[in-house]
């Protein structure tokens, strides 16, 4: 086994993490599907971009109907993907750069390839082997009628039938292909603290956990329906956790799982990171956060604010007066579960929506191609939003093509998707599109065949002719390309990342943001269109523009002072 690549216990607290989503990175031995040989032939590049750290989503043997999270085996490799040996390979290249490695945990559900899971189907009723998971007897007179009307996140019930003919249903709060685990069985708390180590003990430096806020459930008593959950849920989005006890999110049990995680977590030296997927209010993030618990936790809040200074401040304020002590800010604006943000930012009139017009409306657009949409503009804020991120204190993960510019694929035929929300809410009133957009392989070479993906079969999903405008070695030669904007600004953040502070400057213009760092390094966003007076200072770096008198419109620069 490996050791891990730093001594340094407070590594991650203002690191740069590089989301992998593997089957779309690099494709080595040319099947159609990114692989761990190809994410180490990449390493080099990688290095060049000035990231501290990677994270990997799923790489486990799954039957992928879930892109990977739907997990068969968390202890090995999808066989699609690589080995456990070229993982190690892997790690090795990643050390040799002083990289370090983050792997997704998916605790919440496993794959229905899962062995506990074949196991519990094949068992009868109130057995052990069906414990593992959440079983209840249906509803009716033949019990063949969900035992409630909950609703999965992908759309459809979230009960399915064991197909036994026994009367019971498995709950599954995605897709059927994932049913949930019961978090009550002493056996999967165990298993689990298995299978950190397991990774713990390859060199990996922490975990992201997946649905972090959803692993401990009451499932006992009346129980409430859909309508009620759904209210539930939005009173607790809205006053924190108000004492609503959600029988399914947020339940503050889920912490003594993480404190027990915590102390495996300490056994390496350094201790393991983590980082949690929570998508709760944000009055409950710290819970997440806590230093006996995870550690992170995402500010998914910034992601969902439109293009706007006032917005961004008041996310960033609130996430650092809110944070635990002894723990670090994670920001994000982009990942595999979201639309690329430099298609979010080029949406029409997208600064006059609030947060939860702006999410349902730019869902509605993708559907309808993003006609209309600005992509000028929507990468010019792209760049300036990013710029800004990497001036604040604390962690930031940024996802894979996004130093590229990439925009949200729209040119995916309904028989090429492969996301099960596109599948299972086509009944539905609102039909979603998925996910599948941000899920487009790279483009690494303009002439190559697939972009440089990969040289054999296509991609898994289709990638469009504009991205070869985007290509790594077209932009590479191109000084003020988004590629070259990011290995700047992160390379340069190196010299600046201080203390995890930072002071607001007034501006008395609403759609300026402007704050301080330690050792005088000071960030400015100009949110508005027009151009505005340049602060004092020597200019470091900037999105966009040429003035040293003025900062452009929808731009960021970095002073010195």
């Amino acid at each position: 086994m490996i050791s891990k690549t730093s001594s340094d216990a407070n590594w991650w607290r203002q690191a740069v993490v590089y989301q992998i989503y593997p089957r779309s990175f690099s494709d080595a031995n040319g099947d159609g599907i990114g692989d761990l040989e190809g994410i180490t032939a990449k390493v080099p590049y990688l290095a060049a971009l000035g990231i501290d750290a990677v994270w990997l989503s799923p790489f486990y043997p799954s039957p992928l109907l879930d892109g990977g999270y739907d997990v068969a085996d968390y202890r090995d490799v999808d066989p699609r993907i690589g080995t456990l040996a070229e993982f190690d390979t892997m790690m090795a290249a990643f050390k040799q750069e002083n990289i370090e490695v983050i792997v997704d945990i998916v605790p919440n559900h496993t794959s229905h390839d899962h062995e506990w899971f074949r196991a519990a189907i094949q068992s009868k009723p109130g057995s052990m082997e069906r414990d593992r998971y959440i079983f209840r007897d249906g509803l009716g007179p033949n019990k063949d009628q969900p035992p409630t009307d909950w609703q999965s996140i992908f759309g459809g019930n979230a009960w399915s039938p064991s197909g036994q003919n026994d009367g019971q249903f498995y709950y599954h709060m995605f897709d059927s292909s994932q049913p949930d685990l019961n978090w009550d069985k002493d056996e999967i708390k165990e298993d689990f603290k298995k299978t950190l180590r397991f990774w713990g003990d390859r060199g990996v430096a922490g975990f992201r956990i997946d649905v972090a806020h959803a692993l401990t459930k009451d499932l006992s008593g009346d129980l409430p329906n859909w309508e009620q959950m759904v209210i539930m849920s939005k009173k607790k989005g809205e006053n924190g956790n108000a004492d609503l006890k959600h029988p399914t999110d947020d339940r503050d049990e889920v912490h003594e799982i993480y404190r027990e995680w915590r102390k495996v977590f300490n056994e390496y030296d350094p201790p393991l990171t983590a980082v949690a997927e929570c998508w709760v209010a944000p009055d409950r993030k710290h819970l997440y956060s806590a230093a006996d618990g995870l550690g992170q936790a995402f500010s998914f809040d910034m992601l969902t604010c439109n293009f706007s200074a006032a917005e961004f401040k008041e996310c960033i304020s609130f996430s650092l007066e809110s944070a635990a002590e002894g723990t670090g800010q994670t920001w994000v604006l982009s990942n595999h579960d979201v639309i690329r943000h430099a298609s979010r930012y080029g949406m029409p009139n997208f600064v006059s929506k609030n947060h939860k017009e702006m999410w349902i409306e730019a869902v509605a657009w993708l559907k309808n191609g993003f006609e209309g949409l600005d992509k000028e503009s929507g990468l010019r804020r792209a760049r300036a939003a990013t710029m800004m991120l990497f001036g604040l204190p604390g962690s930031t993960y940024i996802y894979q093509g996004e130093e590229l510019g990439l925009y949200e694929s729209t040119d995916i035929s309904d028989s090429q998707r492969q996301d099960p929300s596109y599948f299972r809410t086509k009944n539905a009133k609102v039909h979603e599109i998925g996910r599948d957009g941000c899920r487009v392989p790279l483009p690494w070479e303009a002439e190559a065949p697939n972009f440089g993906f990969g040289s054999g079969k296509e991609p898994h999903l289709p990638q469009t002719s504009w991205m070869k405008e985007h290509s790594v070695d077209l932009l590479d030669k191109r000084p003020d390309s988004t590629l070259n904007l990011y290995r700047k600004a992160l390379n340069l953040r190196k010299t600046l990342q201080t203390a995890e502070r930072l002071e607001w400057v007034e501006t008395g213009n609403e759609e300026v943001l402007h704050f301080k760092r330690p050792g005088g390094w000071e960030v400015v966003l100009n949110g508005g269109k027009k151009a505005v007076p340049m602060p004092k200072g020597k200019v470091l770096l900037r999105s966009g523009g040429t003035s040293d008198t003025e900062i452009e419109g929808e731009s960021c620069v970095w002073l010195q002072n």
